[in-house]
């Protein structure tokens, strides 16, 4: 059995800049309604409210309603459904629960005895930003082209004495090559015929596909506020945080090729025939690190039944430590004449004859610096009796603005988030009722647009991926639909939120690619397309939030 298995250090190598892509970066900047059962009850509607210790991580002025200091803690039950649905047969549908102490914090308050600034406070806090634990997997029995002619279409700027690997070069560490070109090559997925790469798929073959993928990981973030408000009527608040990143995802993809191109022989006996060729390959990737972000907020009350509320959030710089590997093994049909040796492997290191074909990359580490995108927040909510709250948010992020950061700063990185992300917009609507001084009622609506371009969305571009993953997924929409239920007793209060979450986002094998290897990627709508599906994340949650105001 071939094997190519060499550790990278990727600091002392030209693959480091394409560590991660401007899709990579969309994935690690998102976040999901998580806090209080109060604030997820009214879909995060809190901007102009405050007075949840939620607020600070959206509006840090809402620490300065606090008349008394409070501690709080909130446990989350999270039934999620994960479907990718092709439309072209069964969808599969993955069921899972996560369960986890999500948000716990402190809010302290005092008196200065000033009739400016009567009251300052302070508070800390953790919240669960988002995570990203899921599993999902699909079958496509047909496709219209194979990955391998996607990895050809993109190869051409390598020679075979780059990606061949030899027992004294190895393509992963030796050059500059791209990690899945190497692979590839190695395992006969792409050939060369002189004037550029080809691969298993022509207009003969047919195919079917699979894939699965598991994610798992958080954003975690921990806070420290201040504030205070004066004269009872503009309230603002500073908030500095620290978050910490974790996300890991395993991938396996795999394609069945009747009448493929396949290479068969080594050297001056090599041709190429028709026959059957089964692969699949698996992809490890993993990224941990820790940022910092600053966030200012004003909170501003003219009279008792109205309030506004603006909040800015810098972006969060991230230190991250990456790795990832993967591998790929390829089993040959039969060959046209049974007798023929096409299993030799002579110019391979540790070669030997094999009935698989296989090469791995090793495990590579290196280090980027990212920053998310910075966000904007406008409130505004009327109280009406002190018995019902009526609050709406909008929020900003802009996703153009996100990418790295520092001397090692990638430009196409950054004009690939440009090309591929607008500014996305999200609306929320809360309301309370109080039904009695000590139970309200709570419901919510939240929305959340794509942020991805027009042109994008329409899959006519070529879209970039990095290191050894070619899959993607572009998000769409996301709705929260909310309600809760809250009791006050004494100095203690019980609140219970339950949470209804759907997202889609579209999923890809790989990118649309020209027809022809080694075309521009000036695709013009005349582009070959790989597997697609649709990916739906639907969860049911339950928040139980428990407060003690002292």
């Amino acid at each position: 059995m071939k094997k190519i298995a060499i550790a990278l250090i990727f600091g002392a190598c030209g693959a480091t800049v394409a560590a991660q892509s401007a899709l990579d970066y969309r994935t690690l900047s998102d976040s999901q309604l998580r806090g209080t059962a109060r604030y997820m009850s009214m879909a995060g509607a809190f901007g102009a409210l405050g007075g949840d210790i939620s607020t600070l991580t959206q509006n840090p002025a809402g620490i300065g309603v606090y008349r008394s200091s409070e501690i709080t803690a909130t446990l989350d039950i999270d039934p999620r459904r994960i479907t990718l649905d092709n439309t072209g047969s069964e969808a599969y549908r993955h069921k899972q629960t996560n369960v986890a102490c999500n948000n716990f914090g402190y809010i302290g308050s005092v008196r200065t005895g000033s009739e400016v600034m009567p009251f300052f406070q302070w508070g800390a806090s953790y919240n669960r930003l988002n995570t990203f634990n899921r599993y999902y997997r699909g079958y496509f029995p047909v496709i219209n082209t194979s990955w391998t002619n996607y990895v050809a279409s993109s190869s051409g700027a390598f020679t075979p004495g780059m990606l061949k690997g030899t027992d004294n070069y190895d393509p992963f560490y030796d050059s500059d090559a791209d990690w899945l070109s190497a692979l590839a090559f190695n395992t006969r997925l792409i050939n060369f015929t002189g004037d550029g790469y080809t691969g298993l798929f022509q207009p003969a073959s047919s195919g079917n596909a699979e894939v699965s993928v598991e994610e798992r990981g958080y954003i975690d973030e921990y806070s420290i506020n201040f504030g205070g408000n004066f004269s009872d009527m503009i309230y603002w608040g500073i908030g500095f945080g620290i978050r910490d990143l974790s996300f890991t995802r395993t991938a396996n993809y795999n394609e069945q090729i009747s009448d493929a191109n396949v290479r068969y022989g080594e050297g001056d006996d090599a041709y190429m025939a028709n026959g059957a060729a089964e692969w699949g390959i698996d992809t490890y990737q993993s990224v941990s690190g820790a940022g910092f972000n600053v966030k200012f907020g004003l909170i501003f009350k003219p009279v008792n039944e109205f309030r506004l509320g603006l909040a800015v959030h810098t972006p969060t710089w991230y230190s991250l430590q990456l790795n990832q590997s993967a591998n790929i093994t390829y089993g040959l049909g039969m060959p046209p004449t049974a007798d023929y040796d096409y299993y030799t492997y002579d110019n391979i290191p540790g070669g030997s004859e094999a009935d698989n074909p296989y090469a791995e990359t090793g495990t590579g580490y290196w280090t980027r610096n990212f920053k998310t995108p910075w966000r904007l927040m406008a409130s505004a909510a009327t109280v009406l009796g002190g018995r019902f709250i009526l609050s709406a948010d909008y929020v900003y992020e802009a996703y153009p603005q996100m990418g790295d950061y520092g001397v090692d700063a990638s430009v196409d990185i950054a004009q690939d988030v440009k090309t591929y992300y607008s500014g996305s917009n999200e609306f929320r609507l809360g309301a309370e009722w109080r039904v009695t001084p000590a139970f309200s009622l709570r419901a919510g609506y939240g929305y959340k647009t794509s942020g991805v371009t027009t042109e994008t969305e329409n899959g006519d571009s070529y879209i970039y991926t990095a290191g050894v993953n070619s899959m993607y997924t572009l998000d769409g929409t996301r709705q929260n639909i909310t309600a809760g239920i809250g009791y006050r007793w004494s100095r203690v209060s019980i609140d219970l939120a339950y949470v209804h979450t759907s997202s889609t986002a579209q999923w890809h094998a790989f990118s649309p690619f020209p027809h022809q290897p080694n075309e521009a990627y000036a695709l013009a709508g005349n582009a070959e397309r790989g597997p697609q599906a649709k990916l739906t994340d639907t969860s049911n949650r339950i928040a139980l939030t428990l407060g003690f105001r002292f």
